[in-house]
């Protein structure tokens, strides 16, 4: 399976973005997903994830509230709402696939990963 992340850009403190991971080569309707994301000199961090039918979703305390995680199954897709972003905030952002049906926040219970969006908030 290929994951294929977009979206990212760059946006005032306060704005929004939507970044979006599309699966290639397999099916992500039975799999949770996750989006991490690493800020520069800083290690990769949680930042939500979702089972595989949509129904539960946990977030980073950072975020929550703000972001919110979505998934289209029919087409493949994994969505990241990002509202009133902060200069905080920037980092690339990775979709992820996970390995297991369980809600899992580290970065060893996924397999298959994204190769990032870059999102810049400026203050």
């Amino acid at each position: 399976v290929q994951l294929q992340a977009s979206g990212g850009g760059l946006v005032e403190a306060g704005g929004s973005l939507r970044p979006s991971c599309a699966a290639s080569g397999r099916t992500l309707s039975s799999y949770r997903m996750g989006w991490f994301r690493q800020a520069p000199g800083k290690e990769r961090e949680f930042v939500a994830t979702i089972s595989w039918t949509g129904g539960s979703t946990a977030y980073a305390d950072s975020v929550k509230g703000r972001f919110t995680i979505s998934r289209d199954n029919a087409k493949n897709t994994v969505y990241l709402q990002m509202n009133t972003l902060k200069p905080d905030d920037t980092a690339v952002y990775y979709c992820a696939r996970g390995q297991t049906s369980w809600e899992t926040r580290s970065a060893a219970g996924y397999d298959y990963w994204g190769q990032g969006t870059l999102v810049t908030v400026s203050s």
